[in-house]
């Protein structure tokens, strides 16, 4: 029996193919060079914008005239999207996963896929390791807390041990990954016998975190590069700004969504910081770390947002001067606080235009502007 994996998606759907891809092989079966050669396909979704859903949709429909010459072809799907059709307690949104994709034999929740066999790694120097999954914050915007659930924390030990493997099989480089990092941990301080460090947030320490240990410790194993994905603005610790200048080998690109540079579009997007606070934290961050360089992640056309709230987003790229951003037109996603106390009001032809006007200032390398922070 022969498998094939399509993934879409961020890097933890990468890393949770990398699981998959282990427990098929586990079972004797053998990975196939496409999917006409497949008697499985695993589709691993994404739904963190529609047009990923609709990517979804048109590989199911070709796969479906596929089993029309393959009676035996099974399709698989997993991922975001069957992870928020399974915390739906309504049933509406497997229901309307089965009436648009009737060819899928079996939605599998990426839960099923644990952590027993060693991820079947795409390259031999670089490797991505999960120490979270889930998310806590519930930006009004993001599905990512339906699709994957509260935030757990993978055991210290078990990440330590892990990069340990990676070091003594020849691995130079690494990425630790998790919705949000900065906050790993939270959820096994009690049962540590390592101190917490409290995040000041909301005018009180009340965010605890291990992740400078982890990042640390990892760190002094002397991979020639160690990587994280993705930090929030409002938990970057001192503590961690501190690691990350003292070990040489930590990156010096930091991705941190800034999401809108306008207060209320922030507030609206239940971000739990200002613009002002975020340009403090890039301040500290590019004083503190010789050679940064930032990236992030902007929503234009979210909810309401005026020419004036665009604008302020405008001024505060100018300022920060990112290496590149991820730029994207906000669509609504299925139980989302959003889609149920906002409306979808900025025509599609705006967010379109406010959309290239953010490629052309970041992403245009002849049309950047010099950072002022």
């Amino acid at each position: 029996m022969k498998y094939f994996i399509k993934t879409f998606g961020c890097q933890q759907n990468q890393a949770d193919s990398e699981r998959i891809d282990a427990a098929f092989h586990s079972r004797g079966m053998t990975k196939a060079k496409g999917y006409k050669d497949a008697d499985y396909v695993v589709i691993n979704t994404c739904m963190v914008r529609q047009s990923a859903e609709n990517r979804v949709y048109g590989l199911v429909n070709n796969l479906g005239k596929l089993k029309n010459e393959n009676c035996k072809l099974k399709i698989v799907v997993t991922g975001c999207m069957v992870g928020l059709a399974f915390r739906d307690k309504t049933g509406l949104y497997i229901r309307r996963l089965k009436e648009i994709m009737p060819q899928v034999d079996e939605f599998m929740p990426i839960e099923e896929i644990g952590f027993d066999n060693s991820p079947v790694r795409q390259d031999d120097k670089h490797a991505w390791i999960p120490i979270s999954n889930g998310c806590n914050n519930f930006c009004t915007f993001c599905v990512v807390p339906f699709t994957r659930g509260r935030e757990v924390s993978r055991p210290y030990e078990d990440i330590i041990n892990e990069a340990k493997e990676l070091k003594s099989k020849g691995y130079t480089e690494i990425m630790l990954l998790g919705q949000n990092v900065n906050s790993y941990g939270a959820d096994l301080v009690k049962s540590s016998k390592l101190k917490p460090v409290y995040v000041k947030h909301l005018g009180r320490y009340r965010i605890p975190t291990l992740f400078p240990h982890l990042l640390e410790q990892i760190a002094k194993m002397n991979f020639k590069k160690v990587y994280f994905i993705s930090s929030n603005p409002w938990d970057f610790s001192d503590e961690l700004i501190y690691v990350i200048a003292k070990n040489k080998n930590i990156t010096r690109t930091i991705h941190l969504p800034v999401q809108s540079g306008d207060d209320n579009v922030l507030k609206r997007m239940n971000r739990w910081y200002t613009r002002d606070e975020y340009l403090d934290l890039v301040a500290n961050l590019k004083f503190k770390i010789k050679n940064l360089k930032l990236t992030t992640d902007i929503i234009v056309g979210f909810c309401s947002e005026s020419d004036a709230e665009f604008q302020s987003t405008v001024d505060l790229c100018k300022q920060v001067g990112f290496e590149k951003a991820y730029v994207s037109m906000y669509s609504p996603r299925f139980g989302t606080a959003a889609t149920k106390v906002f409306t979808d009001d900025v025509p599609h032809k705006t967010k379109r235009e406010r959309w290239q006007i953010l490629e052309d200032l970041i992403n245009k390398p002849h049309l950047k502007k010099h950072a002022r922070v």
